[in-house]
């Protein structure tokens, strides 16, 4: 069997990290650049760090911020607008995974003109060239967009959330710099965090999953576990710039091999509700790794030892059920919602998300079959 692995062609790890980025720009021959980030970073003066360095560089850019939380058709529609308006032959991405996802569309369009319509870029398409050169610098510890070859983008005429995959879409170097990610509020360094874990352990089971992407799920597996609460809750520095690195790691593995229904269930929330991603999938995360320990409990002695639990003499029910509760009480720690409930979900609409969830194209990656009733009971646990 032959496997793929597809990765960034240059990344810079550690604070201060940016300060490279107009020497990778320079290097390339790039002189106009699309600034794609969103109003919160550049209230917060986030976004400003990066600036400085294109502006200290004499690199001409054009700045687009009309970036929704969960983005949407009409910000790629106009963030390409600017970018064929001002005719930049370059995208520097600053912000989490809506600001990177935007930027990724933007950059497949504009060397891809016959995908105009962005809808056509839906599933796993195999675009004709490169993107627009894309430098990537996440502010948050989560999403892993900067180094993935996924982004998913709201379709909000038809209530779903297209996951595009397409290996033209990675940046082609990526800045992971704990100093844009100190600022994080707690709630947002949580639910991104619990995104990441998910990454990790859906990665880790998938159907698709082997020896290389593995061992990035396993390692990032570790370093989130044992310095999220301490990253988001207590500021720790060191904790901070771990988790950016175990984020990245965990895109490594899953942008390869796929993810599972955590995460379909998980677009539906988003698509009709539009909740936050982080926490559609800490919320789900328990009650999907349970249905799903039926058929691969020996990976489960694996996971709860990458959280540094004791697994040692137990049945696989016991095994599993430890690292779900595990997962509750991080979940717990963090001060994320425990209920679809508490986030207002309507319970007459979980027919219809499963109906959705069953359709999306992480589906297809789970370990374990499942019907649109699973899916429905899942959420009721979830209710």
């Amino acid at each position: 069997m032959v496997n793929r692995v597809v990765l960034n062609e240059t990344s810079y790890f550690g604070r201060g990290s940016r300060q490279k980025l107009g020497e990778e720009i320079k290097n390339r021959g790039l002189k106009k650049v699309l600034f794609v980030t969103d109003i919160t970073l550049i209230d917060t003066n986030v976004a400003q760090k990066v600036k400085d360095i294109l502006e200290k560089e004499g690199i001409t850019y054009f700045e687009f911020s009309s970036i929704k939380p969960n983005p949407t058709i009409k910000n790629v529609q106009d963030g390409l607008m600017l970018a064929q308006i001002s005719n930049v032959d370059s995208i520097v991405a600053v912000g989490g995974g809506s600001v990177i996802d935007t930027a990724k569309a933007i950059s497949i369009i504009m060397t891809n003109p016959e995908h105009s319509a962005v809808t056509s870029l839906d599933g796993v398409v195999e675009t004709r060239n490169k993107g627009l050169p894309l430098f990537a610098l996440p502010t948050t510890a989560g999403t892993a967009a900067e180094v993935t070859m996924n982004y998913v983008i709201t379709d909000e005429v038809n209530m779903r959330k297209m996951v595009c995959v397409d290996v033209h879409d990675v940046p082609v170097c990526a800045f992971i710099d704990p100093d844009l990610m100190d600022g994080m509020p707690q709630q947002l360094a949580a639910s991104t965090g619990m995104d990441a874990l998910t990454h990790a352990m859906e990665g880790y089971i998938t159907k698709a999953g082997w020896l290389i992407p593995d061992m990035f799920h396993i390692n990032a597996m570790a370093l989130i576990y044992k310095n999220l609460v301490k990253a988001a809750n207590d500021k720790d520095p060191i904790a901070i710039e771990k988790m950016a690195y175990g984020q990245y790691i965990a895109g490594m593995g899953f942008s390869n091999v796929g993810l599972g229904i955590v995460h379909s269930m998980a677009h539906s929330l988003g698509a009709f509700f539009d909740t936050p991603h982080g926490i559609a999938n800490a919320l789900l995360l328990p009650h999907v790794m349970k249905f799903n320990g039926e058929v691969c409990p020996e990976l489960f002695k694996n996971m709860g030892r990458a959280f540094n639990l004791d697994m040692d003499n137990l049945s696989d029910e016991e095994a599993i059920d430890k690292v779900v509760e595990a997962i509750k009480e991080l979940s717990k720690m963090l001060g994320i919602p425990q209920t679809l409930r508490d986030i207002g979900i309507p319970e007459e609409m979980l027919p219809a998300l499963a109906h959705q969830a069953i359709n999306d194209i992480c589906t297809a990656g789970n370990p374990r079959e499942v019907t649109v009733d699973d899916l429905i009971a899942i959420y009721k646990e979830a209710y």
